[in-house]
């Protein structure tokens, strides 16, 4: 098999433009299309994808997911591209460059929802499925020719089909000889796309192409690379690797791999999420830590109780803040116990926010744990540590909430910072 319609799935050895059984120009061709069998599945726009499938008014509308004043895109769909809005922009800039899009609050649990019931139909094809966020993973297939009798071309092509047709949601395929060379190929024929790569083709392909579209390069080591004369990859896959790692270390020798398109990681099911933070945009830039720890609560809670429901826990708390003039401060604390309670991820992240919080101006705060750990792991000895009594006492909110609603149960912590919120609002209030 190197032809396949992605519309009746026709299959045959003879690739052409259009599908001989029912005129679809939808055809792949690749002559290692039987063969290949490591794919990276990412949807299309998801969250606005999600919103225009419950909202059909939006159907052919720019829609943006995110809001606030001076808040940032979340994400945008294909319409909104158009026009230049991205996502991670700041919210007055996509507003004046796309007046005319629909503005969507995000909800995250719809989100997760909807992720599930993807990931579901990727583990009902292979065991095998590594995801890297709610709206993406990679799979490997191999061996599951005999169980689903198809190649795993052909499955995925159902399987692309069969999510936009249950659940009215679009997603792209890169299918590949690895897991690097699938997330690129996964991105190349968006929206609705299915593209392939070989081995065979991957240093050809990659050559032209700038480093930074390698894993890893972010824009300082791209700069840092550029000035040392390394800016397509082909630069990489010239230079020397002893030369590459004493440069860049271990990391050099990793870059030479990937710009001869080598990739040896397998997909790994156990290495799902990576880390789980929140993080708000305030209408006005704070300085003061009362007014900034106000803030940093309500995102205490949402992680902890997000990590609770997915049975995880951290290690590692994360602070962010971004400051008036857009850069980014992040501080990490290690934990001696792995936490999921939003007792723990406060009193960690206050004492760090205290350290930065020095009359400096922040327009965002943000929170979030990371080096993951099962919740096997948190809370420590049951009956000794303040970490076990707190989760003992948040899995009971949890538990009223669940019966009664989120409004509920609500903390003294987050009752004191409504008031002071509301003091600062009719206070600006009389002086305006």
């Amino acid at each position: 098999m190197s032809g396949l319609c992605r519309d009746c799935f026709w299959t045959g050895e003879t690739p052409s433009p259009r599908c001989p059984a029912c005129g679809s120009r939808r055809t792949l061709s690749h002559p290692d299309l039987a063969r290949l069998t490591i794919a990276h599945l990412d949807c299309d726009a998801f969250y606005a994808s999600v919103e225009k499938r419950d909202d059909p008014s939006l159907r052919d509308r720019p829609v943006i997911v995110g809001g606030g004043v001076r808040g940032v895109v979340t994400t945008c769909c294909y319409i909104a591209r158009m026009s230049g809005v991205r996502s991670a922009m700041p919210m007055f800039k996509a507003r004046r460059l796309c007046p005319e899009a629909v503005v969507v609050k995000p909800d995250f649990a719809k989100y997760r929802a909807e992720s599930r019931r993807i990931m579901e139909r990727l583990r009902a094809l292979t065991p095998l499925v590594q995801s890297l966020s709610l709206d993406e993973a990679w799979m490997d297939l191999s061996g599951t020719e005999r169980l689903h009798h198809a190649a795993p071309a052909l499955s995925l092509a159902r399987l692309q089909a069969a999510i936009e047709a249950e659940l009215g949601i679009t997603v792209s395929i890169g299918l590949a000889a690895n897991k690097f060379l699938a997330k690129i190929a996964s991105d190349l024929d968006k929206p609705r796309g299915f593209a392939v790569i070989g081995a065979q083709e991957a240093r050809s392909f990659l050559a032209p192409r700038p480093v930074s579209i390698l894993p890893g390069v972010g824009p300082a080591l791209a700069r840092l690379l550029e000035s040392d004369g390394l800016r397509l990859v082909a630069d990489l896959a010239r230079a020397e690797p002893k030369a590459l790692a004493d440069r860049y270390g271990a990391q050099g020798l990793g870059l030479h791999h990937m710009a001869h398109g080598r990739d040896v990681r397998p997909v790994d099911p156990g290495r799902g999420r990576r880390s789980l933070s929140a993080e708000t945009t305030f209408d006005e830039d704070l300085a003061a830590l009362a007014d900034l720890e106000d803030a940093l609560w309500p995102l205490c809670e949402k992680v902890a109780r997000q990590a609770r429901a997915e049975a995880i826990a951290g290690r590692v708390v994360a602070l962010k803040l971004r400051g008036a003039d857009f850069r980014i401060l992040t501080r990490r604390r290690k934990l001696a116990i792995a936490t999921q309670t939003a007792h723990t991820l406060f009193a960690q992240a206050r004492a760090l926010l205290a350290a930065e919080a020095d009359g400096r101006r922040f327009r965002l705060i943000g929170v979030g744990i990371c080096d993951l750990a099962g919740e096997a792991e948190a809370g420590g000895d049951f009956f000794g540590s303040d970490e076990a009594r707190a989760l003992v006492g948040e899995r009971a909110v949890d538990t009223l909430r669940r019966r009664f609603g989120q409004k509920a149960v609500i903390s003294g912590r987050t009752f004191g910072a409504q008031g002071h919120q509301n003091r600062r609002s009719a206070l600006k209030e009389r002086r305006s």
